[in-house]
């Protein structure tokens, strides 16, 4: 797989996690444990490297959070976000204030690891499905307050983005058409609500309530909980009229075949829900083995 192209993560939006992790990280009393056994003039130098293979992602907020306490830290890139790591690989080097290193090291390697084990897991779905036109994406199972994060780490695995959250695009979705009375009233309306700029999506669970989406006027349907059978049956009346999207009971194993049955999507909330943290670290270089300009 070639390696995607990523959107710009805001740096107003990296700031505020940076600093908020930190502030949770440093309470009233701040690092009592680095104060206490580093003196202020310390420098120090080490690499962050993999310890399991996987797919960066994060540098920006790593970089963000040492930096965040000490300007003149120098980071330096070995890899960057989408590229692959293998176990033993380094991310970056990085030297500088001791202490701001230290205090910084735990906010860095949360969010690179958590950023970064996303990515990973995408990258799996990904290769699992390749050479089929079905694309791997996203959805709002996010941990609160990191959407945009972990929606990011996802393009960096190879994965897209569905919607952003309940804003960017109408997805209707089964108690929706139960409280409006049925699937004609519920895309009506939406119909009349939505700008010409916003995408209307239903969710189906039946052949049938295929078949009455279809008598309407939507730009893609979402295929539930179908098997493959009934999702290449659900493929096959559609007929290029919409974007077909299916969801619920995909992993691993489920993949491959949801994505042969011929739909444009498959979205996977496990990607950012249950991806296990990249197991990252960094490891400071002894004073002795350091470079003379880092030695006090």
């Amino acid at each position: 797989m070639s390696k995607p192209d990523l959107p710009r993560l805001q740096k107003g939006l990296i700031d505020r996690a940076i600093a908020e992790a930190l502030a949770e990280d440093l309470g009233l009393a701040g690092d009592i444990t680095t104060d206490a056994t580093v003196l202020p003039g310390e420098t120090a130098e080490g690499v962050i490297a993999a310890r399991k293979p996987g797919v960066v992602a994060g540098l920006d907020l790593a970089e963000a959070a040492f930096r965040s306490l000490d300007p003149a830290v120098t980071f330096k890139r070995l890899k960057a976000d989408g590229d692959l790591l293998a176990a033993g690989d380094g991310l970056a080097l990085i030297s500088g204030n001791a202490r701001a290193i230290l205090t910084a090291e735990r906010v860095a390697l949360n969010y690179l690891g958590r950023l970064s084990g996303i990515a990973t897991l995408t990258r799996r779905y990904a290769d699992a499905i390749a050479g089929t036109k079905a694309v791997i994406a996203d959805t709002r199972k996010t941990t609160p307050g990191l959407r945009a994060f972990e929606k990011y780490a996802v393009r960096c695995g190879g994965g897209q983005n569905h919607r952003t959250g309940l804003f960017d695009a109408i997805l209707i979705k089964d108690n929706h058409i139960v409280a409006a009375g049925g699937i004609e009233a519920a895309i009506t309306r939406a119909r009349a609500h939505a700008g010409h700029l916003v995408k209307i999506e239903i969710e189906v669970d039946s052949l049938d309530q295929l078949q009455a989406v279809l008598k309407q006027k939507v730009d893609a349907v979402l295929l539930d909980n179908m098997p493959p059978a009934t999702l290449r049956k659900a493929v096959a009346m559609v007929a290029g009229r919409c974007l077909t999207e299916a969801s619920g009971g995909v992993n691993l194993e489920t993949v491959r075949a949801i994505a042969e049955t011929g739909v444009d999507l498959i979205s996977v909330g496990a990607l950012t829900h249950s991806a296990p943290v990249l197991d990252l670290g960094l490891d400071f270089t002894p004073a002795a083995n350091r470079p003379a300009r880092l030695k006090n």
